[in-house]
């Protein structure tokens, strides 16, 4: 029988889910300057086939930092943080940290994947507010990594014409998306204009603000569904 804790963890998205695997905070990616630019990278495997950097939304502010011997970091209950666990597995492996336009920023986290992982095909996952850096970096990113997920996207996707890319190209959204700044219908709009794959999510639980993280706008309560189509896309372009 489901008591009353087990309907609010369940629309919190956090009951009955398994832990981060092999959490880690990395501090060898770094500008030209030798200034750290600090991840969060979490595997099961050593040689993953597959890594993808996550942006949050919001400020897209994670900040990890160990403070007194533990690993501390912002945006624990975004849909991309808090999913990471149903990403990892033998083949893929996670990056998390700040969002960012700035392509100094995100070659460095590159060039240290590279180091680490030299023959892991890398993806740049956004969601809601990140995905203003996914959309910003398309283009500097287009021959650098193998694609670009833009998921719960900011309404400018509607204008993303994907096809200029040399990588490849995803849009998922969350069909009763009721946050203003991200309607569903700019987002199949960047489908139906220029054929940008698009992956269109139903069901789960909406729990409070609609542009908030545990609203349909997060894909509360399909998290292990909508990492899996994403898993899926990835896969298939490989």
């Amino acid at each position: 029988m489901t008591t009353r804790l087990g309907i609010l963890l369940l629309a919190l998205g956090l009951l009955a889910q398994p832990c981060v695997a092999a959490e880690e905070l990395i501090s060898t990616a770094r500008y030209a300057s030798g200034e750290q630019v600090p991840y969060i990278l979490n595997s099961a495997a050593t040689s993953p086939k597959y890594v993808l950097i996550l942006f949050p939304g919001g400020s897209g502010v994670v900040d990890p930092r160990i403070e007194n011997g533990i690993l501390v970091y912002g945006f624990k209950v975004n849909f991309l943080v808090r999913s990471r666990r149903f990403f990892v597995d033998d083949e893929f492996a996670t990056v998390t940290t700040n969002s960012t336009r700035s392509p100094e920023r995100i070659q460095a986290v590159l060039d240290d994947l590279k180091r680490r992982f030299p023959e892991a095909r890398v993806h740049l996952v956004g969601t809601s507010n990140g995905t203003f850096a996914t959309m910003d970096l398309a283009e500097y990113l287009s021959d650098k990594i193998a694609g670009v997920i833009h998921t719960a996207s900011r309404s400018h996707i509607s204008g993303l014409d994907a096809r200029k890319y040399k990588n490849r190209q995803l849009v998922v959204h969350h069909k009763d998306d009721a946050c203003w700044a991200t309607p569903f219908s700019r987002a199949k709009a960047s489908h139906d204009r220029f054929g940008t794959d698009f992956i269109a999510m139903e069901g789960g639980i909406s729990v409070g603000d609609a542009c908030e993280a545990f609203a349909y706008h997060g894909f509360n309560g399909i998290e292990r569904e909508t990492v899996e189509a994403i898993k899926k896309w990835i896969k298939q372009s490989s």
